[in-house]
């Protein structure tokens, strides 16, 4: 079927197909409402202590924290985003027909979905960022079927299971410190307070201490989750409008040039100081030169041109990179500042995401966040332990999430906003109690929940890449 030219807002010209277009449409709905899925699914993180502990009521807590949510994913940056990016083939991807992308981008989106509002509905904690890391590597596993190559990053894969799997440990460790901490060394007998009934709220410093605990999660996994859906939707604009959405056409292109210069001279003298040891110089000018070429030459239109700039580009900062980790080269403290100044500037037009994309992300996560939340609110305030929640283990449980999802965060990895903070209050419980003190039906099920949801939504993903393949 011919191309047809569409202009859909902060897009610009398309040329698609109608089929594709329509399935362009389709990806960029269930984007969307996988955000939205996962601010109400992880709403209760958030909002669970202060609602329990009578801080606020859910009137007040749920949009608050949706605002909250919203300003985490629009101010939180786009590391954790490009770390989403990596897992999959974004250059086999960019070489292979639209359709193929469309396939991975559908089966990742519903494989997800389905799995979250599962769990959902049962009440489970369930991770969002889980769920999709796992249906990533699923469609990843069924595009290495068909097409052959690496459809998985597997470095990063570890990288990111590492950090999915150690956040809970943390979490549970950190909590029973922090409770510790409270009793023994800070003894002061209102935080340990149960609240009974409507009216028993807690005292003035302590209310304050849980809202801005309550703030900081909120904030904190908009950061990160929110993160996630941005990574989710560049990977869509990537995968249908590769030559618009590879690299960044916004900066420049004389910024870009002045930049490639400064590196090559750089370059030149650090290899010159060093008596041309542990550089190839010819090789990296002759890099230089070929990325001049295709700076010129790509555009907004041209897939193939624009394919080739970036890939260009991706291998000058890795050389920067290079350059910069060999502690044998010795560089003086000006050329040091200028490499580490344009690998930055260069990042950017590889590792970007739209304001609106990130705008849309943001309204998502935010207004999904006031619906739906109660099923989950209600598991985590009052079936992880067997007593009601009392305001320090709230506000452990809290500090620790914000803590551990921020770092994250800063370190540009994806982590489980609900297992960290189902494992603080678990650990502030055993702090209280020992484990007697832990509803073992609860955490069962929370525990099922994370064993089967990496090979679930695996399985999931496979199965719908290889049904999408069969009729995009």
């Amino acid at each position: 079927m011919p191309s047809i030219n569409v202009i859909l807002p902060f897009l610009g010209d398309t040329h698609l197909s109608t089929p594709l277009l329509l399935i362009f449409l389709l990806c960029l709905l269930a984007v969307i409402a996988f955000e939205f899925v996962n601010g109400f699914h992880d709403t209760a993180n958030a909002v669970a202590t202060v609602i329990y502990t009578k801080a606020l009521k859910p009137v007040i807590a749920i949009p608050w924290s949706g605002f909250w949510n919203f300003m985490g994913v629009f101010t939180g940056g786009i590391a954790v985003a490009m770390g989403i990016l990596k897992l999959v083939p974004l250059d086999a991807l960019m070489n292979l027909p639209i359709g193929v992308g469309a396939c991975m981008v559908l089966a990742v989106l519903i494989a997800s979905i389905a799995w979250n509002l599962g769990t959902w509905y049962l009440g489970i904690p369930c991770s969002s960022s889980h769920t999709m890391i796992g249906a990533m590597i699923g469609a990843g596993l069924a595009f290495t079927w068909y097409y052959g190559g690496n459809g998985v990053n597997w470095g990063k894969a570890e990288e990111i299971g590492l950090s999915l799997i150690l956040s809970p440990i943390i979490g549970f460790g950190f909590a029973i410190l922090l409770m510790y901490f409270l009793k023994h060394v800070i003894k002061y007998h209102a935080l340990f307070h149960i609240p009974h009934g409507e009216n028993d709220r807690p005292p003035l410093l302590i209310r304050g201490l849980l809202i801005t605990t309550c703030t900081l999660v909120s904030f904190f996994h908009g950061s990160n989750d929110g993160q996630k859906g941005v990574g989710l939707l560049m990977l869509i604009l990537i995968a249908f409008l590769p030559a618009k959405f590879a690299v960044n056409h916004n900066i420049p292109k004389q910024d870009v040039m002045t930049e490639l210069n400064a590196t090559e001279q750089v370059v030149k003298n650090i290899s010159n100081l060093n008596h041309d040891k542990g550089i190839n110089i010819l090789d990296f000018t002759s890099k230089i030169e070929q990325t001049k070429k295709h700076l010129l030459l790509k555009s907004e239109t041209d897939k193939e041109n624009t394919y080739k700039f970036r890939k260009q580009i991706e291998g000058v900062i890795a050389v920067i990179k290079t350059v910069e980790n060999d502690k044998n080269l010795v560089i003086n403290k000006h050329d040091q500042q200028i490499l580490t100044k344009n690998k930055e500037e260069l990042s950017k037009l590889v590792e970007f995401a739209p304001l609106w994309v990130i705008l849309t992300i943001s309204i998502a996560l935010g207004l999904g966040t006031m619906i739906g939340w109660k099923r989950i609110v209600v598991t985590i305030g009052e079936k992880i332990g067997n007593e009601h929640l009392n305001y320090a283990q709230g506000a452990t449980s809290e500090i620790v999430a914000a803590s551990t999802i921020g770092l994250s965060t800063a370190f540009g990895l994806p982590v489980s906003t609900t297992h960290v903070l189902s494992s603080g209050i678990a650990g502030a419980m055993v702090a209280s109690g020992g484990t007697k003190n832990l509803n073992n039906n609860t955490l069962k099920s929370i525990g099922m929940a994370w064993v089967l949801t990496l090979p679930v939504s695996i399985i999931l993903a496979i199965l719908l890449f290889m049904l999408f393949h069969l009729f995009i």
